[in-house]
């Protein structure tokens, strides 16, 4: 058997949790999903599936352009209006990733820098996919709160990042 690169193990680090994201707006519903909540800023459930899926579309927009923009996000108001919309995005983002695992190269790619006009520095794909895993697992733990704060309990493993999962299956410590 021929050992997995690590952009393939990369990527489907990326999709289970996207495949955790589908789930959960499962059983959100869209009252929870686009319901704003005063302790976490007034942010919604919508809202933070948003800024990830537009993440995920930079990246997958930045592989053909060569260049990954964060900033440069469309900022779509029905994907935090409508978790059905939402998670036909992920699917089809997940859809992209699956297709793209197995000949993605670890290339060098360009991104912007932050907010300064123009400013470009190096990355890779295998940085960047890095970065989009641990973007997703902090904005899911924000999720996690506000699913629960409205009365729905995430999967044990929700916002939870791999490398905590691991450790606390060594110290025989359950998940939350």
């Amino acid at each position: 058997m021929t050992p997995l690169s690590p952009v393939h193990v990369a990527v489907h680090a990326n999709l289970a949790v996207i495949r955790q994201g589908i789930g959960l707006l499962a059983e959100l519903g869209e009252a929870r999903f686009t319901a704003r909540i005063p302790i976490c800023y007034n942010a919604s459930v919508g809202g933070h599936l948003r800024h990830i899926v537009e993440h995920y579309q930079c990246f997958l927009r930045g592989l053909g352009e060569g260049g990954i923009d964060y900033e440069d996000r469309a900022r779509d108001p029905l994907i935090e209006g409508s978790p059905g919309y939402a998670s036909a995005i992920m699917e089809e983002i997940s859809h992209r990733l699956t297709v793209l695992a197995a000949t993605l190269p670890n290339r060098g790619l360009q991104i912007g820098a932050g907010t300064a006009e123009g400013l470009m520095t190096d990355t890779s794909v295998l940085r960047e996919l890095e970065f989009l895993l641990s973007h997703t697992i902090h904005h899911y733990a924000i999720v996690a709160v506000m699913a629960r704060v409205q009365g729905c309990e995430p999967e044990a493993t929700f916002g939870v990042a791999p490398s905590t999962i691991k450790f606390q299956q060594t110290q025989n410590v359950c998940a939350r």
